[in-house]
Parts: C-alpha cells; sequence; structure tokens
C-alpha cells in the first residue's frame, strides 16, 4: 500500500503569503508532482494545519487544489484549523459520531486510525474523554491487527523549545493506550512540527513526522522563537506492506547532478 503524507500546508486565500512563503504555489507543486509520478497511490493523507488562520476561502482553495488526486484523501484538522470551515467545505469528510473529523480504514496491513487532536482555541493539541472513548473502541473492535496512526499533535514530548508548551495536553493517555492495543501499533505518523523527525517512544512505538512543504523551521532544539525558512515544495512516500512501514522524503524541483551507476550484483 502506498500513502502520501502532505502535512502543514497552512493555506491562505490565494495570493497570501505565510512566513515569506506563498503556500498555495507549494501545495500545488506537491500536488502535481504527486499526480505524474504516483498515480499507483492508494491514499493522500494531509496531517493538520491545512490552513493557516481557518477561513473559508482557503479550505475552498484547498477543495480546488487536491481534487486533481484520484486518489481517496483524508484530511485532519491542527491547531490552525477552524473545524466549522473546514466541515461547510468538505461535508461529506469521514467524522465520528460526535462530530471529531476522526475514523478508521481498514487495509489488508492492519488498521488506520486518523485521530482528531484539534481545539478550537489551543494551539497545543487536545484529545479528551470523548474523543479517547472513540480511540478505545477503535482498538478494540481492531482485534489482532496491527495499527498505524496518523495524527497533527505528536502524543509525546518532541524535545523542541518552540514546541514545549504547545504540544499534546492528555497527560500521555493517548501514548498508554496506543501502547496496550493487542495487535501492537506499527508507527504514528505526525505534523505540527514542520520539520523532519523520527524516533521511538518510551513504550517503544516508532514514530516520524511529515515536513512542511510551506514555512519550516530552521532547525534548533533549544530556542523557542526560531527563525522560520523556506525550501523545495515536500511530501512523504509512505509503504505500508509485508515487511511494515518504510518513509520516504521527497523534494520537489531537485536539479540531478550525475546519475547514479547500475549495481546488478549481490
Amino acid at each position: 500500500m502506498k500513502i502520501i503524507q502532505i502535512t502543514d500546508t497552512h493555506l491562505v486565500p490565494s495570493g497570501g503569503v505565510v512566513n515569506g512563503v506563498d503556500p498555495e504555489r507549494q501545495l500545488r507543486a506537491v500536488v502535481a508532482d504527486i499526480v505524474a509520478r504516483h498515480g499507483d497511490a492508494d491514499l493522500v493523507t494531509i496531517t493538520g494545519d491545512l490552513c493557516n488562520d481557518g477561513e473559508p476561502e482557503a479550505y475552498r482553495l484547498l477543495s480546488d487544489i487536491v481534487r486533481p488526486l484520484a486518489c481517496p484523501v483524508r484530511l485532519l484538522l491542527g491547531n490552525h484549523d477552524r473545524r466549522p470551515a473546514f466541515l461547510d467545505a468538505f461535508p461529506d469528510h469521514p467524522r465520528d459520531a460526535s462530530g471529531y473529523v476522526q475514523s478508521v480504514l481498514d487495509t489488508p496491513h492492519g488498521r488506520l486510525l486518523f485521530l482528531d487532536s484539534h481545539e478550537a482555541g489551543t494551539i497545543g493539541g487536545i484529545y479528551g474523554a470523548d474523543r479517547l472513548c472513540w480511540l478505545e473502541e477503535s482498538l478494540a473492535s481492531a482485534g489482532p491487527e496491527p495499527v498505524t496512526v496518523f495524527i497533527h499533535h505528536p502524543p509525546f514530548d518532541a524535545g523542541i523549545g518552540h514546541f514545549e508548551r504547545i504540544g499534546m495536553h492528555d497527560g500521555g493517555a493517548i501514548l498508554r493506550r496506543l501502547a496496550a492495543h493487542a495487535g501492537g501499533v506499527r508507527h504514528i505518523v505526525f505534523g505540527h512540527i514542520h520539520v523532519p523527525m523520527a524516533g521511538t517512544s518510551a513504550e517503544g512505538i516508532a514514530y516520524s513526522s511529515g515536513q512542511s512543504p510551506a514555512h519550516r523551521f530552521i532547525t534548533d532544539l533549544a530556542l523557542r522563537d526560531p527563525w522560520w525558512t523556506s525550501g523545495n515544495p515536500c511530501y512523504r512516500i509512505l509503504m505500508l506492506d509485508g515487511q511494515g512501514l518504510r518513509a520516504y522524503g521527497v523534494e520537489v524541483g531537485q536539479v540531478p547532478t550525475a546519475r547514479a551507476p547500475v549495481c546488478d550484483g549481490p
């Protein structure tokens, strides 16, 4: 199964700039590259902060940009999003009985869970009792199947100064419940931090983030007010199969400097 992850697109109405970057131009380049190179993709997911200020016009722009994608698209909400405007623009998008934008997708390689950590007026992530109940039921009904989790806010301390106070505010509840799942958790895929990161939690759960195709940080773990920067539009390819999950970063617009030799031998 091939899953494409995009994250932290931070769209604003057409022509706008966020932190020195035109997010529409960046995302259009990403989608064009996916259409050209990944017609075999099974799913595209954008893991939150779809829009920078949650304007209805920005969500309509997002709907227009992703329309050429041939495969299903799962969208998640981040702290910059606005739930009512999102639901107006995407009224048929999967959500749970309480109206949270979270859903389940069963595949030959286990269950995919898409979690909603957005809370209006809160920069950090919230995952309260009602959402934990949905997670409990979704894990229980998965039985012995492994799960792969998609969420905007990393459900652990990312170790980056800027995110020290704006991470997940759940006291570790998500990780504790995931660690107890009988089928195991294959991977947690997240966004929010705008830079690539990978690791393993204290519970032994592997995780990794995508890099924003819009503005991203110049990586400095200690700074609470780091510099924003730009870069090539980017996304990730997630391959999910009998060998597990593998993640590959892609930058759009790289210029070749030489061709690697063909290696035929063992």
